[in-house]
């Protein structure tokens, strides 16, 4: 029944699947391993029925630069200890330069401005060996931590391309980002070296950002060298023994060609974060392997991508998918970098950039289709995207009438590439397959490789219901561990407490009879914020400084038509009252400290806060009341320390929506 229900909008022609790099492995599977498997079902199950076999053919069939070769391809069984591919040696970038050409640009960077810079891959590799170079000067060495303050522009990729080169370890903070925000992140991994810019430009306002990035310098004492990158002002040059402007870099004369340093396949390769839901981010640490092997599957046989396609996808570098952009490079692919606001002059300016340059795979995220869907644009109509093969979406579920958008008002014949993962993995354990049909308000399938399941309460697999999103065996791309966690407790708690050896990722998921599925939100705290997660704890580090304030809670409700709604319950001391200088010092507060995205949709004046016995804030309890749950099956009143607390949400939920 749920099957007849699904409408079709999308099917790739005989040709457009015969063409893919799917099947291309798909031919090799058979003539090299002896593989016959017809359809995507199969190959998917093959996949994770026979995890090393899996695994093993991806290394052998993109060819993998080993420098020394592996003894084995998976130690361990039982998540998180299990080492992949011991023995082997390889670089990130290695791979990302092997695919260097003379017919096609190695990177294309647009500025909101209209400015347009093109940067051939000879151009790359003088820049990155420069930097490469000053590192070394700087005693830089493998296993040390780089940190960029950046925007997305040219210099992040090739800042980052450096590190890698030297089996040093990048991680990057969006210069949006509040000060606390970042020192919360790079004080973690103790960085050596920060490149970061003088400001940016978003949406025709220049950001400053002297005062911010010098905070960051005296709190991170780590901190040994700072490369300023003159964004704003091409002229700016910081005072400062620690300042090396990054012309006097690109000044260099190169002693030696570009070289890369041969590391482990468990080396770290970045430090991504958490939301920080529950106290500081967890740093999330990578592997040089893992990424490599993971993001060559899932560009090339899940998203299609092919050598000389303009590969974008509008993000800052504190996203994860940043990471994934610039590894469109490793399928040689052109990645296209964007920074500024989508929606400055107005919303038709990234769909003018496709137009123009052209973007073949165009990414982006679900509240910025649906932006366009209810400002009613038509850029099908006003704007050439003939070119267009895929729209990627993801950062929150796509909602049915925004599929309907893409392809009534974008191209009835584009691929929709709806797809969900996280900073967890890195990459997307569900998306896309250019086998299979798009189904309207559906994501295509399981990645290949990921054992994803939906869980009963029971723990049990369901299907064409509601579960809990659970990944049942290991991927390369899991974290390696995460930083300053020696014994690996903040790792365990976060993924395989509910299930031991299985990982939960805190999703709710549908998984329909032929494979398709949908993200129904998240199951756990985390807030969703216009695609990007939040963290509840910065904004209540925030919060903390207020006198006026008793107390806080934080929410943000997934509504239908893919809107959110974000307010922010207070508790005020004695005596205060919530007047409009208070709301202004509050969202001016959250702004500065931690990014737009923080400020509520609505501050709410609230008797009390419900906790739990052993004083934790209840947010998911009343995330499910104000979303329509029965708290009553929804919760256990004996685990809460002031139950009577909850009867006010119960009482005024309809009230606070308006």
């Amino acid at each position: 029944m749920i099957m007849a229900e699904q409408q079709i909008v999308w099917s790739p022609t005989q040709e457009f699947m015969e063409g893919s790099q799917l099947s291309h492995y798909q031919h090799w599977l058979s003539q090299e391993q002896g593989l016959t498997l017809h359809s995507y079902t199969e190959l998917w199950q093959w996949s994770v029925d026979h995890p090393d076999d899996f695994w093993e053919t991806l290394w052998k069939y993109f060819a993998i630069m080993g420098h020394t070769p592996y003894r084995n391809v998976r130690t361990g069984d039982s998540m998180p200890d299990v080492k992949w591919f011991t023995g082997a040696t390889l670089n990130y970038a290695e791979h990302i330069f092997r695919q260097r050409n003379e017919e096609h640009p190695a990177l294309e960077f647009v500025h909101e401005s209209g400015l347009h810079r093109t940067i051939s891959w000879a151009g790359l590799e003088e820049q990155v060996a420069k930097v490469r170079q000053f590192m070394v000067a700087q005693g830089i060495r493998k296993g040390d931590r780089i940190a960029g303050f950046l925007p997305n522009i040219p210099e992040a990729i090739i800042a980052f391309l450096a590190t890698n080169s030297l089996g040093a370890i990048w991680s990057c903070c969006s210069p949006d980002f509040g000060e606390r925000t970042v020192i919360d992140r790079f004080a973690q991994i103790e960085p050596k070296l920060l490149f970061t810019v003088d400001g940016y430009q978003y949406g025709g306002k220049n950001f400053e950002r002297h005062k911010q990035a010098m905070t960051i310098v005296s709190t991170v004492t780590s901190i040994e060298r700072v490369v300023l990158i003159p964004y704003l002002d091409a002229e700016c040059n910081w005072p400062g023994k620690l300042i090396t402007p990054w012309a006097e870099l690109m000044q260099q004369t190169l002693l030696a060609d570009l070289q890369f340093a041969p590391v482990p396949f468990d080396h770290p390769i970045w430090v991504l974060y958490s939301s920080g839901t529950t106290g500081k981010p967890k740093a999330i640490t990578h592997s040089h392997g893992g990424m490599l092997l993971e993001h060559l599957k899932y560009l090339s046989l899940q998203n299609n991508v092919k050598a000389g396609e303009r590969f974008f996808w509008f993000t800052t570098t504190g996203w994860m998918m940043w990471n994934f952009l610039q590894a469109s490079m490793l399928v040689g692919a052109v990645p296209v970098l964007y920074d500024g606001s989508p929606g400055f002059p107005d919303l038709n300016v990234l769909w003018k950039v496709a137009s123009r340059l052209p973007i073949h795979h165009f990414g982006t995220s679900a509240p910025y289709l649906v932006a366009c869907m209810k400002a009613g644009l038509q850029p099908g109509q006003e704007y050439d995207l003939t070119r267009l093969i895929s729209i990627g979406s993801t950062g929150a579920p796509l909602p049915p009438e925004a599929f309907d958008w893409v392809y009534n008002q974008v191209s009835g014949g584009v691929w929709l590439c709806s797809m969900s993962g996280g900073t967890d993995v890195c990459t997307a354990f569900v998306g896309s397959s250019p086998w299979l049909p798009v189904y309207r308000g559906y994501l295509q399938c399981r990645a290949l490789g990921c054992a994803l399941y939906a869980y009963d309460e029971e723990g049990q697999h369901v299907t064409g219901a509601l579960g809990e999103m659970v990944i049942e065996k290991p991927m390369p791309c899991m974290p390696v561990f995460f930083w300053n966690d020696p014994e690996g407790q903040r790792y365990q708690a976060s993924y395989f407490l509910e299930y031991p050896g299985k990982w939960r990722h805190g999703d709710w998921i549908r998984i329909e009879g032929n494979g398709s599925l949908q993200i129904l939100g998240r199951s756990d705290a985390t807030l969703n914020r216009k695609g990007v997660r939040i963290g509840t704890a910065e904004i209540y580090r925030v919060l903390d400084g207020f006198s006026e304030l008793k107390d806080a809670l934080i929410l943000n409700l997934e509504l239908p038509g893919g809107d959110d709604f974000m307010p922010l319950f207070i508790v005020l001391q004695e005596g205060q009252t919530l007047n409009d200088q208070l709301t202004k010092h509050i969202n001016q507060s959250l702004k500065a400290q931690c990014s737009p995205r923080h400020v509520p949709d609505r501050i709410v004046v609230a008797p009390d806060i419900p906790y739990t016995l052993s004083g934790k804030k209840m947010e998911v309890p009343v995330k499910k009341i104000l979303m329509g749950m029965d708290p009553g099956q929804s919760m256990n009143k004996d685990a809460i320390r002031n139950p009577e607390s909850l009867e006010w949400f119960v009482d005024n939920k309809v009230q606070i929506f308006r």
